[in-house]
């Protein structure tokens, strides 16, 4: 099918601003040398957001990307108030540095919840269902499409295969932190106490990115890009902003868009969050685990 020039125009445009946004940081710390501070790169995504905003006023064929171009805007308004501004207040400041893992943890997910609380506000004034932006458990037996290099065959489901992701995932999610660090049954047992927390904190942590970094910017792109174009623009955006991660550098981009991708296309495939949130929690509840270990003082 001969795409359209507006299509072409939109799809163009989209990734000029995915990539130009999270290729930032990179391009002036690795190049330049220059230290990006948390207020210039919300500064930078804002200034993006309001320069798409009035592209696709000035020009029909980019038009479709306005909620596009809005949701940078909210995303680095919603950040710059919550990560630099509310937690700087002094009782936010107390929790954060507390030396209990359940405080400091709790504290810092809070914040990401209520990072979650505004995107979801601003895409229910978009779009005025939740079930427009996944906001819902979605069919869990939905069929899955075929992936032939991955293994999935036609005719498999994602109550089957969401389980199995999960299990195959964390498997290899548990191998990498126990070669990371290997830590003694003792403090294992010690860390028991905080499973509570664990628990918790994987449960926001998974619902604040797999909202904030995927169902939206897949809600707003699936209408003007289309399904295919709109998973790997967002798998873009959220591989790039790994690279300081762990893994660090490229390794670690190609790892979270693989899993930003595989975890997309099952908010597609069954129009719901579920299998995303579940797969991504069930990650987060190993890290989590070894980091509440890694913050316990041996001998203490």
């Amino acid at each position: 099918m001969k795409t359209t020039n507006g299509s072409k125009a939109v799809l163009v445009t989209a990734w000029v601003t995915i990539l130009a946004i999270s290729l930032f940081k990179i391009v002036a710390q690795e190049i330049f040398h220059y230290t990006v501070s948390e207020n210039l790169m919300y500064g930078f995504m804002a200034g993006v957001g309001l320069a798409g905003l009035a592209l696709a006023s000035l020009w029909a064929p980019v038009s479709p990307l306005r909620p596009f171009f809005g949701l940078f805007l909210v995303l680095a308004g919603v950040q710059w108030v919550v990560f630099t501004q509310i937690d700087r207040l002094p009782f936010y400041k107390t929790w954060l540095n507390d030396p209990s893992f359940n405080v400091s943890m709790l504290a810092e997910q809070s914040l990401k919840f209520l990072c979650t609380l505004a995107i979801i506000a601003f895409l229910f004034i978009l779009k005025r269902r939740r079930q427009a932006f996944f906001l819902a458990m979605g069919d869990l037996a939905a069929p899955a499409e075929p992936i032939r290099w991955l293994g999935v065959k036609s005719g498999e489901r994602w109550n089957t295969l969401g389980r199995s992701l999960a299990v195959i995932l964390s498997l290899g999610t548990l191998a990498f932190l126990v070669i990371a660090g290997r830590p003694p049954l003792d403090i294992v047992v010690k860390a028991l106490p905080f499973l509570p927390a664990v628990l918790l904190a994987a449960t926001l942590n998974a619902f604040y990115e797999e909202i904030s970094f995927k169902a939206s910017f897949l809600s707003v792109l699936e209408g003007p890009a289309g399904k295919q174009q709109a998973l790997l623009l967002m798998a873009a955006f959220f591989g790039i902003l790994h690279f300081y991660g762990v893994p660090y550098g490229v390794v670690g981009v190609l790892m979270a868009a693989f899993l930003g991708w595989l975890l997309g296309k099952s908010m597609f495939e069954t129009r719901g969050l579920f299998w995303a949130w579940f797969i991504h929690f069930v990650q987060d509840v190993l890290i989590f685990a070894f980091m509440a270990i890694g913050s316990i003082t041996p001998g203490g």
